[in-house]
């Protein structure tokens, strides 16, 4: 690059274009190179090109700094979704534990209202029994009531046209207390 802005220096010397004596006030490819040396000049004692130089450094520098921070940043959003993706997987995993322990508890929860009611079952039918059970032994106690009653009035008619009223006491009073006798 230095080389090709030394050729086209040297092939456009102002030397080169104009005619007539170069070094006169006259030649205006004399004057302009004068002015342009003053101008570089000027540049040059003023450290325009340092104080340029120093802004482009700052620039550079300000630019590495914002490179060095978007890394940073970089850096912390990655870190920031690599918690992100852990906490996920933790609480999917929590997630998965939640209804494992639902299902379970479902589970022992029907297993126990299984036990309940097979429970609640067999009581009713105990009750059931023993209501069957009371009103068997109630119907076998009424008709053996009614029997005796039967038994005792047919034995009281038969017993009244065959016996004198002296032997129908007595005997009525026997019968009772062997009757009397029996139900205890």
């Amino acid at each position: 690059m230095k080389r090709l802005s030394v050729l086209f220096a040297l092939m456009g010397t102002p030397a080169l274009a104009a005619s007539g004596p170069f070094f006169s006030l006259r030649n205006t490819d004399f004057v302009v190179t004068l002015a342009f040396l003053v101008f570089v000049g000027i540049l040059l004692w003023f450290r325009v090109p340092q104080t340029v130089g120093g802004l482009l450094d700052k620039r550079a520098e300000g630019i590495r700094n914002d490179l060095a921070e978007a890394r940073r940043l970089r850096e912390e959003a990655q870190e920031i979704y690599a918690s992100y993706e852990r906490r996920q997987r933790e609480v999917k995993g929590q997630a998965e534990e939640i209804v494992a322990n639902a299902r379970r508890e479902a589970v022992s929860e029907a297993d126990k209202a299984k036990k309940a009611l097979q429970q609640s079952i067999e009581r009713r039918l105990k009750a059931a029994e023993d209501q069957i059970a009371s009103a068997e032994a109630d119907a076998v106690r009424a008709v053996r009531d009614r029997a005796i009653q039967t038994a005792v009035t047919a034995a009281a008619e038969i017993l009244g046209q065959q016996v004198s009223p002296a032997e129908r006491s007595a005997g009525i009073d026997k019968a009772i207390e062997e009757v009397a006798r029996r139900l205890n």
